[in-house]
Formats: C-alpha cells, sequence, structure tokens
C-alpha cells in the first residue's frame, strides 16, 4: 500500500473513531440533515455537535450545503458507510 494512502485511511479511522461522530456519521447514512435535526438524533448540544461536523468535513466524510441559514450535512463518500457496517458487524455479539 502506498504510504500517502495509508495515511489518508489512518485520518479517516481516526476521524471516525469517536462514539459522537459514529452517532453523526449513522444519523447521515440515508439521508441529508440540518445541525438541528443532528443535534435531536444523536441528544447533544449545539456546540458538541459543530465541533464534531468540523472535524468530518476536514477528514472528506462529510460535505455541507448552506440554504438560508441552515446547513445541511451528508456523507461525501458511502463507502465510509460500508467500512463501518463491517466494524459494527465485527462488533456484534
Amino acid at each position: 500500500m502506498d504510504a500517502k494512502i495509508a495515511q489518508k485511511a489512518a485520518a479517516v479511522l481516526k476521524a471516525a473513531a469517536h462514539p459522537i461522530r459514529l452517532q453523526i456519521i449513522e444519523a447521515l447514512a440515508h439521508e441529508e440533515l440540518c445541525v438541528n435535526k443532528i443535534m435531536e438524533r444523536i441528544g447533544c448540544p449545539q456546540a458538541v455537535v459543530s465541533q464534531q461536523l468540523a472535524i468530518l468535513r476536514d477528514k472528506d466524510i462529510l460535505e455541507c450545503r448552506r440554504e438560508g441559514t441552515n446547513v445541511f450535512y451528508r456523507i461525501k463518500n458511502k463507502n465510509v458507510i460500508h467500512l463501518l457496517d463491517c466494524v459494527y458487524n465485527h462488533c456484534e455479539p
């Protein structure tokens, strides 16, 4: 494996490896959501959600679009969902 690809893969795994970020990714797995809806789904305050969203955007896991005062987030590459599904299947009893 190329070192550059290995570094990017490690960065994606590290970014996803947080319970709140995993919940955010799961919430966005099938639909685009605004920050308020993400907050409702995972039960975290806006400041925490925004901080975690910024990390996921920085690592190219999420992308966003603005509509008026709302910012909507979606999964940028659905392969992240497939990867996490494998992890979840590994963790199930």
